[in-house]
């Protein structure tokens, strides 16, 4: 069993919407009546094929409410572009927000799926210019564009990823600045050469994103937990997942129960501190 499978039955409480979002959350729904502490991110946060994501260990371990607002692929632009997600993050005690990497966000160059952000839906007029002799029809996922634009080997693909570490900035900066309640900010980065979709330098997730673009969100946030952590195919915890025969692969790709553990321990001491 999987929480989110395309094209297969998925179980009622697996997924869930709250207000007008569009975005489909980690489920199953909470009464958002009373307080709670909101925990907002990407595929980490919803915890895919596993029972009990850091998000429910947290709560555990907090003795308070905490509703995962998690959603399978959402990075800066889906983020950003939810009004129902500020709102709910307003009315929470403190918010939890894993940072998103650079890529999913449309900007001067491309342009990507609001609520899907790994999708790349068509190039700007600026990278046309900018790579003449590039073909885009058959890119269909931002990975797959970065990879292809960096196997030219030239500065051009430098000034693409200064557009995207400056667009984040701006993004997450303007976010933040809405957010009333305090904000824990989440970076993990997620390690692991099957992680890749594509084999370039990339980087770990969150892609991009270095201290300099930490340090400037900074002033933004109670506080920051900064952690590494490896995907389940290069650890021993992907006997522990909960996935179908078919779905191995996908499953190698997310992190294991005892890293969401780990993930919720830390937050939790980052938490109590604050008090």
């Amino acid at each position: 069993m999987s929480y989110h499978q395309t094209g297969a039955a998925v179980p009622e409480d697996s997924i869930c919407q709250y207000g007008a979002s569009k975005l489909r959350f980690r489920g199953p729904s909470r009464a958002l009546d009373g307080s709670y502490l909101a925990c907002i991110g990407g595929d980490e946060t919803f915890g895919r094929f596993v029972e009990r994501p850091y998000v429910a260990i947290l709560e555990g371990l907090l003795d308070r409410k905490c509703v995962n607002f998690g959603s399978l692929l959402c990075g800066v632009e889906a983020l950003c572009g939810d009004s129902t997600l500020v709102k709910l993050a307003n009315e929470s005690d403190l918010c939890v927000l894993q940072l998103p990497g650079a890529l999913g966000q449309s900007n001067r160059f491309y342009r990507v799926h609001p609520r899907r952000n790994d999708r790349f839906l068509s190039p700007t007029p600026d990278l046309l210019t900018l790579y003449p002799e590039v073909d885009f029809t058959d890119v269909h996922f931002v990975r797959h564009l970065m990879g292809l634009l960096h196997s030219y080997s030239d500065a051009r693909f430098e000034i693409v990823t200064h557009e995207l570490r400056k667009k984040w900035v701006e993004a997450l900066g303007a976010f933040l600045q809405g957010i009333r309640p305090p904000v824990v900010l989440l970076n993990l980065q997620v390690d692991g050469e099957i992680a890749h979709e594509v084999a370039v330098p990339l980087g770990c997730e969150p892609v991009f994103v270095d201290t300099e673009m930490m340090e400037a969100l900074r002033p933004y946030s109670a506080d920051v937990v900064s952690m590494s952590v490896r995907i389940s195919g290069e650890s021993d915890e992907l006997e522990d997942m909960l996935f179908g025969t078919l779905q191995q692969p996908m499953a190698e790709h997310m992190i294991g129960p005892a890293t969401h553990r780990r993930i919720a321990e830390t937050l939790f001491r980052s938490i109590r501190d604050l008090h």
